[in-house]
């Protein structure tokens, strides 16, 4: 077992040990924020047919090549299509077929001319300029070539995505089914919020928030419950929430008081504890293990530090196996606008926004840094990446940030940043 390595240790040894979950299929109206388990192609053209884009006449455009104010060219209208019908007749010389928005181009016809265009006297009409071929014409493969793939695998499905899947007549969405993730907390102090507050005890915010943020990535959190500090307890409820999931966090216990026992816990269990201890500030309190080839992640109990390092060390993990195929945020180069008075003798990520501004990049801190503050997780949407042994940040300095944001696909939420 390793002890107080690096983050970037810590992911790529989790990233080997964890693959993409089983894949299935969903119908179309349940597939947005899914991930597509293989590409996607297009058995038709898009448009099938050639079309109309507006209501008008169909019509050989050379017919109108003669057509002026005052001497307008006269032609026969020998039938009418709406969408969703097609032509019987074929568009010849000295003849026009009336056409609605969306139906198709009858044989012939290289053109639609506008209602408006036209004067319309019985079964004539009178076309009073040249038209050119072509213009007023959709055509069929304009949107998407049979063949052509339209969506690759590991591509997150997106309102738009389904619009054309659903167009070129695809119902049911190949997809990656989804993770599990379970999750439970362990402290004699803990309740819920449901519960009355009783002295001596505090509120479970971690097990709320860390299924918030899995709701949010696409996933299924599994509400594993509170724990008390018996390494019996602890051991049977990973037990359960191993059979209940794809991966198991807990929070709480994995320090070094005489109540931190999560690690024996792991250790009753029988499960292979692969690290413990990240070498950063906060979040450092981390243990990993394996157990029948699922994970197990143990995170502090403190909520930001639990928050913070889910971002970092949990989410790449996910998204491995939710089948995306990029795990890891964008790191950006940003101006501080504030000083951070504090030394830093060990790495430590501080809780930032970034934001732009004529095309630049400036971070400011979201408040209070302490690991067990929440409030400054809240605007945050970056964390500073500090080196160990910096000393204070000085407004005006460039910094490193890693940008967080959870929904599936897309780490930039809210603006547009610069690496």
């Amino acid at each position: 077992m390793k002890t107080s390595i690096s983050l970037e240790e810590a992911q790529a040894t989790l990233l080997t040990l964890v693959r993409p979950v089983e894949q299935g299929q969903v119908p179309l109206m349940a597939a947005t924020g899914r991930v597509l388990c293989r590409d996607i192609q297009s058995g038709v053209n898009l448009p099938v047919f050639s079309k109309s884009p507006l209501d008008g006449y169909a019509l050989q455009a050379k017919d109108s090549e003669q057509a002026k104010p005052s001497l307008p060219v006269t032609l026969t209208v020998i039938e009418e299509v709406r969408a969703g019908y097609v032509p019987r007749n074929k568009v010849i010389a000295g003849t026009a077929i009336k056409v609605m928005t969306g139906a198709p181009i009858p044989e012939g016809a290289d053109e639609i001319v506008k209602y408006e265009d036209v004067t319309r006297e019985g079964n004539s009409i009178k076309l009073f300029s040249p038209v050119t071929p072509g213009k007023n014409v959709i055509r069929a493969g304009e949107d998407v070539i049979q063949g052509e793939m339209i969506a690759p695998g590991g591509m997150v499905v997106t309102p738009p995505l389904v619009g054309l899947l659903a167009a070129i007549g695809v119902a049911a969405v190949p997809v990656f089914e989804k993770v599990r993730i379970a999750i439970l907390s362990t402290g004699d102090e803990l309740l819920d919020p449901s519960r009355d507050l009783l002295p001596g005890k505090i509120y479970n915010s971690n097990l709320h928030s860390l299924g918030a943020y899995c709701l949010q990535l696409g996933t299924a959190p599994v509400d594993m419950g509170i724990v008390p500090d018996e390494t019996g307890a602890i051991a049977g409820r990973i037990s359960q929430a191993l059979q209940a999931s794809d991966l198991v966090i807990t929070t709480g216990g994995v320090s070094v008081g005489d109540y931190d026992v999560v690690p024996d816990a792991l250790a009753q269990l029988g499960a292979e504890t692969i690290f413990w201890k990240l070498d950063m500030k906060p979040g450092s309190p981390v243990i990993a293990a394996s157990y029948n080839n699922k994970l197990i992640i143990g995170l502090s109990g403190n909520p930001a530090a639990a928050l913070i390092t889910f971002d970092l060390l949990v989410v790449p993990l996910i998204k491995k196996m939710m089948g995306l195929e990029k795990q890891f945020p964008p790191k950006v180069s940003a101006i501080l606008t504030e000083n951070f008075n504090k030394s830093s003798q060990q790495r430590r990520f501080l809780r930032a926004r970034v934001h732009r501004n004529n095309a630049m990049n400036y971070v400011k801190l979201t408040g209070e840094q302490s690991n067990g503050v929440l409030k400054s997780m809240i605007d945050c949407n970056a964390l500073i990446d500090v080196p160990a042994g910096s000393g204070p940040l000085i407004a005006g300095q460039e910094v490193s940030a890693v940008v967080l944001g959870n929904e599936p696909g897309s780490f930039l939420q809210d603006t547009n940043f610069t690496a």
